[in-house]
């Protein structure tokens, strides 16, 4: 939670980046180039430094599912499979893949209404009226007008990116701070859990890019009844965002990604192997 909160506003920004060129499929209007700064420069101007924080309390909601069930998950798997847990990378960044689509799957009705809210500032900066007050609004207007099934919108190219992220980001760690301990760059502390955190931010920031793209785009558009959606799959939406704005759109938000990927694994991994520590637990 400490960790959500604390690079919120890095996420915000991402997420706007990655829905900023839609509007190229839905009217012949153009929209300027634009990039993190000037995003989040916007979202301050026009709704306060508060801004930077729409959405905030679904991401937390998420994270009460979302990271449990993945950390745990990963490290009762690789136990499972090898119990001193020498495991090779690839194997590794099996279990990390497997065990983030779980963890998704759980939370992705509280992934859904955070990405709607998040994209409701859009709809401010426009002068418009945002579609939601809060999360549980949000959960509530979505299983009204798209029925419960409608809360799992998305949830295709939601697994891929927790695939690809969690495959990257727990067997990286993992692989990186037994290294760094076993060449002995560093001791079994803030130092190796440091380093193996930039190196898995970076690994998990390139794999899923794309697919958080994907992931974003389709969580955003609600369904219609007359069917009126721009994509009708996480691939059909893939080819248009390529086809219109480049391959290059794919990973759109990459930057704000890995800034907010690396001081989020930083306080989170350091927090929680200091509080394993404290509660007389082994190292991750």
């Amino acid at each position: 939670m400490v960790a959500e909160t604390t690079t919120f506003p890095i996420d915000l920004t991402k997420t706007r980046l990655q829905l900023h060129g839609e509007s190229h499929l839905l009217s012949s209007a153009s929209e300027r180039p634009t990039n993190a700064f000037r995003v989040a420069s916007e979202i301050i101007s026009q709704q306060g430094i508060l801004g930077l924080y729409k959405g905030l309390s679904p991401a937390i909601i998420r994270h009460l599912f979302y990271t449990p069930i993945r950390i745990v998950g990963y490290e009762n798997l690789r136990n499972f499979v090898t119990p001193d847990g020498s495991l090779s990378l690839s194997t590794k960044a099996l279990v990390g893949g497997i065990s983030g689509v779980i963890a998704q799957v759980v939370a992705s009705p509280a992934d859904l209404a955070k990405v709607r809210m998040q994209a409701d500032s859009c709809m401010v900066s426009k002068g418009l009226q945002p579609r939601y007050s809060g999360p549980f609004d949000a959960l509530n207007k979505i299983v009204s007008a798209e029925g419960f099934r409608g809360l799992w919108r998305g949830v295709l190219p939601n697994v891929q990116r927790a695939f690809l992220v969690n495959m990257g980001e727990l067997a990286c760690y993992d692989h990186a701070k037994h290294f760094v301990i076993h060449n002995q760059i560093a001791d079994d502390n803030v130092y190796a859990h440091t380093l193996a955190s930039i190196m898995s931010g970076l690994s998990a920031t390139a794999l899923s890019c794309p697919a958080d793209v994907v992931k974003t785009r389709m969580m955003n558009q609600a369904s219609s009844k007359e069917g009126n959606v721009v994509y009708k799959n996480s691939y059909d939406c893939m080819v248009k965002t390529v086809k219109i704005e480049g391959l290059r759109a794919l990973w759109k938000g990459f930057f704000p990604t890995w800034a907010r990927l690396g001081p989020w694994q930083f306080v989170f991994w350091v927090s929680y192997e200091k509080f394993r520590q404290i509660a007389g637990l082994s190292s991750f």
